[in-house]
């Protein structure tokens, strides 16, 4: 088996190891582990290191570390803070001012939006209440119409029975005042 070049450490067997007796007291193992987070570059694409904290189980640096020899003394990943070097990246790689931009022309523009449909909203209010006023004006002077029509009937009919009754009780002077003033024509 050839052997590549790992994080883990890989032996071909596992010996066991020895465990400390048992004393009267019992003392806790203190053991001082400070972690800290270090930058480090990722490898290159043709790297065959293991960057991911969880080794890959098709990984052939894994097998030997399944049978407990991993003594832990290489700390390459767990020193890699993932979610600040992915952050890190993405600030370099994406410039947010032409986001930042777009999303103040797009609040922009929908404010200006709002404030027409506001306005439309308001003059088609005010279309219907003049809408309805001229609708009203125009049912009142429909009325009036009517009434001066029938109004005027009335006194045509009024005028046409005095004329009768004048040309039947005075013909001669009703001859001389309709030749010196002639009766408008119908049309």
């Amino acid at each position: 088996m050839p052997v590549t070049q790992s994080r883990y450490q890989v032996t071909t067997s596992s010996l066991p190891r020895a465990m400390p007796g048992k004393s009267p007291h019992y003392t806790p193992v203190t053991k001082a582990v400070s972690y800290t987070r270090v930058a480090i570059s990722p490898p290159s694409a043709g790297s065959s290191v293991n960057t991911s904290a969880v080794p890959s189980l098709t990984s052939g640096s894994y097998a030997g570390s399944a049978s407990g020899d991993h003594d832990g003394s290489d700390a390459g990943a767990h020193g890699v803070d993932l979610s600040d070097m992915m952050s890190n990246r993405l600030g370099n790689v994406v410039d947010p001012l032409p986001l930042d931009r777009s999303l103040a022309r797009q609040a922009q523009a929908s404010g200006e939006l709002n404030a027409k449909q506001r306005e439309l909203q308001e003059l088609q209010a005010l279309a219907q209440r003049r809408l309805k006023g001229t609708r009203a004006n125009l049912t009142d002077g429909m009325k009036a119409a009517k009434e001066v029509r029938r109004d005027l009937e009335w006194t045509q009919k009024r005028v046409s029975s005095l004329n009768a009754k004048a040309a039947k009780k005075h013909p001669t002077a009703y001859k001389t005042a309709s030749a010196r003033y002639p009766a408008p024509i119908d049309c």
